[in-house]
């Protein structure tokens, strides 16, 4: 077992969990991480990283979409106190703020954060709702960017519920990275889509309303259709567009800070 007091070598540029509450964290400590946490399961991972390595520290961030109740549950019963930040994009299905009710209710969610885009920024860049039919990467970086960097002021790590089936753009990832200075963790990096629907079976987890009719990866309305068979799950996002991230998982140039 990786022994997290003794990484405090600043020769070396590892951190301690004394420096882990610093404004950066380093590569090294994502890297001691993975080394420990590489073949845990993502409950008891989660149980060890919220209560013992890295208490009170860690945020959430979720979307309330189709596969969300799986890390919901499973932040849940490790420490329902976590912060779980909610953007709402004002263009969202009326059918996924109803779930995030539900879940908020039936896990016991005790500190769900929603951020909304700035109304300001919003009359200024996108002032009809059609700022989406022709330049999509500008409106999800008003509607979800802009938002969340405002929610992670603050922040030094967060929990993100990215999974590597998902997307060829997200085949790699790691259960722990650095990402524009802060910890990302992505407990189910290496779950399947099976997975994720007997982890529901198991223990009886509601679905997305409208996970029935197709949608496997739910974004904002205009943007997000039925995927086909044969699909990935994020192929019904920004259909026609050469587009597959909203820009809340892209990094920064180096030292540059976002600006909308």
């Amino acid at each position: 077992m990786t022994d997290f007091t003794a990484l405090n070598d600043a020769d070396t540029g590892t951190d301690s969990l004394d420096s882990v509450a610093a404004p950066r964290f380093t590569q090294a400590f994502a890297d001691a991480l993975n080394q420990r946490f590489d073949r845990v399961p993502a409950a008891q991972m989660l149980r060890e990283v919220l209560t013992e390595v890295l208490p009170g520290q860690v945020s959430m961030v979720s979307s309330f979409g189709t596969e969300s109740s799986v890390l919901l549950h499973l932040v849940a019963g490790a420490d329902p106190t976590v912060p779980v930040i909610f953007i709402d994009t004002l263009r969202l299905f009326p059918e996924t703020l109803r779930y995030r009710d539900q879940l908020v209710q039936l896990l016991g969610l005790t500190d769900v954060r929603t951020y909304e885009p700035l109304p300001e920024k919003l009359k200024e860049a996108d002032p009809k709702f059609l700022l989406w039919s022709h330049d999509p990467d500008a409106c999800c970086a008003v509607r979800k960017v802009e938002p969340l960097a405002r929610a992670l002021v603050g922040v030094e790590a967060w929990i993100s519920g990215r999974k590597a089936f998902q997307a060829s753009t997200r085949a790699n990832i790691p259960l722990f990275e650095i990402a524009d200075g802060r910890l990302k963790i992505n407990p189910l990096a290496r779950w399947t889509r099976e997975d994720l629907l007997a982890y529901m079976d198991q223990y009886n987890l509601p679905r997305h309303p409208l996970e029935k009719d197709g949608y496997l990866s739910i974004g904002c309305m205009p943007c997000t259709t039925p995927v086909r068979p044969g699909e990935d799950p994020r192929a019904g996002r920004w259909r026609g567009w050469d587009k597959t991230e909203c820009g809340i998982h892209l990094p920064l140039k180096p030292g540059s800070e976002p600006v909308f």
